[in-house]
């Protein structure tokens, strides 16, 4: 009789154990990063894509990464300025220094599962000609493989 408890406990404490470690294995797995590797830029989210493009022309001030964002006709332009402070002058009409940004306002649906297209506005802040300004800037992008890629507004 009493061996039959000892096993029970036994049971017990091993099911325990096993279920603490499966559970414990698999903590870490959901919880990774959206930026866990720098040198890989996240495109998940339209707000992901929009906050890296302009955080690699205004922060980073690297065109090369800021082309890891946009569709092809965009990398035309792009590399036509090929330095960000041109990006910034020609491209944007808005040129920064000690930047800030935040997304405003994402015109997309709820679900995000039927949305291909997107327009995504970023408030920016920082100092033009040594002042304080905030603008806006209104980014479209279209997902193409799951992906959120900037395209040219049209004018």
């Amino acid at each position: 009789m009493l061996k039959n408890k000892y096993r029970s406990l036994i049971l017990k404490l091993f099911i325990l154990l096993a279920s603490l470690l499966t559970l414990t294995g698999c903590d870490n797995f959901g919880k990774q990063s959206v930026l866990a590797d720098p040198a890989i830029p996240s495109m998940r989210t339209p707000e992901l894509s929009s906050l890296g493009f302009l955080n690699a022309i205004y922060v980073d001030r690297d065109v090369e990464k800021a082309k890891l964002f946009v569709d092809d006709s965009m990398k035309d332009i792009l590399s036509h300025y090929y330095i960000a402070a041109s990006v910034q002058r020609h491209v944007l009409n808005l040129s920064l220094t000690d930047v800030e940004m935040e997304v405003d306002e994402v015109d997309i649906d709820f679900f995000r599962k039927t949305t291909e297209d997107v327009t995504v506005i970023v408030k920016i802040m920082g100092l033009r000609g040594g002042q304080f300004w905030v603008d806006d800037r209104t980014l479209r992008l279209n997902k193409r493989k799951g992906k959120w890629i900037i395209k040219p507004v049209a004018r």
